[in-house]
């Protein structure tokens, strides 16, 4: 009984993470009319609702048949932990049982989802906590959005920006992390502006091109953390793929194409690539593009080997920049405490 129970449940359709044609094309097969798909939508990322008996404007018969045909399962809180500052961290349950890790930061009217795209990653930066993981596998576009419903049901609020910062590449998930995109834009989804919507990459070429030719005005964000191939080759192994010069030619591209601002992250490492020489370099390369850099102090990761430059380390690293030009911020670490800082997340618990 419980094989066959188990056999029927694998037979049916996840609805969650359909965007409005898949959806269209399920009802269709139903033998339901097109303007179903819409309502389904409504009730599964506006009302939250995955339970089909509880979708009261649908007929008591196509309840009964989604019920049987189909399934609607989201990503589910398992663990919050709060930092003193406010920001929540979430350990999510996804379809297949592993979990992942998201990030809720709150400043003023602003609240911000820093979502995951990868279970793990693959991409190896030397800094990062996720990087000692390794990679998993990559996210469902469910499993992507759901993550940012089960922060609004937990949170009790509205989220206003998302950014693709979590654990993971979301350009080596490309595929699936634009559905998801769409989802949370979409008037019948979330229903998130474009341009509150940001995806961060380490730089892979081919889908950063790709990007710039979607009709979908999000926010591209490239943790670059050095000037010369030298350096970069040792904290973000990929650039020995995608050099400097190589990464720089698509983002030129993308701003002609997008006419977007692009942001720069730089992860500031005592010693490594925080020197005024190191920011002189930074400026020349980033010399006349439409841009804005991200300055983010390391965040503790003890394993790695790094330590956090000085407060005046920082500082004059800012003013090199700035005095050549670059628009240039030095980013407050959130969540810290909670190991829910930039490159802290790696599904590790309080015991």
């Amino acid at each position: 009984m419980t094989t066959g129970t188990k056999a029927t449940t694998e037979r049916r359709v996840n609805l969650y993470g359909m965007g409005l044609e898949e959806l269209t094309a399920f009802v269709q097969e139903l033998g339901e009319p097109a303007y179903r798909a819409r309502q389904l939508m409504e009730w599964l990322y506006q009302h939250h609702v995955t339970d089909f008996h509880a979708m009261t404007n649908l007929p008591k018969a196509l309840r009964h048949t989604l019920a049987e045909r189909a399934t609607a399962e989201a990503p589910t809180v398992a663990h919050v932990q709060v930092s003193t500052d406010g920001t929540r961290k979430y350990l999510l349950r996804v379809f297949d049982g592993d979990t992942v890790e998201a990030v809720l930061i709150p400043e003023g009217e602003r609240l911000t989802a820093c979502l995951s795209s990868q279970i793990g990653c693959g991409i190896g930066c030397r800094f990062c906590a996720t990087a000692l993981m390794g990679l998993t596998r990559n996210l469902a576009p469910g499993e992507i959005v759901g993550q940012l419903a089960a922060i609004q049901q937990e949170s009790g609020r509205r989220v206003t920006n998302v950014v693709m910062m979590g654990m993971g590449e979301p350009l080596a998930n490309y595929t699936s992390v634009m559905r998801a995109l769409r989802l949370m834009n979409h008037p019948l989804g979330f229903g998130l502006g474009a341009r509150r919507l940001t995806i961060s990459t380490v730089g892979i070429v081919p889908r950063i091109r790709d990007l710039a030719r979607e009709n979908l005005q999000v926010g591209l964000a490239v943790s670059l953390h050095a000037a010369d191939d030298e350096t970069r080759d040792l904290l973000v192994p990929i650039n020995r793929r995608y050099p400097i010069a190589e990464l720089m030619a698509a983002v030129r591209d993308y701003i002609e194409q997008t006419h977007r601002r692009v942001t720069f992250e730089y992860v500031l490492l005592r010693g490594v690539n925080d020197s005024p020489a190191d920011a002189r370099k930074l400026a020349k390369l980033l010399e006349g593009l439409l841009c804005h850099v991200n300055l983010i102090p390391f965040n503790p990761v003890p394993e790695t080997g790094f330590e956090r430059p000085e407060a005046a380390v920082i500082k004059r690293f800012q003013e090199e920049l700035t005095s050549r030009g670059i628009p240039a911020t030095v980013r407050r670490s959130r969540g810290s405490d909670i190991d829910a800082a930039c490159g802290q997340l790696r599904r590790r618990q309080p015991v």
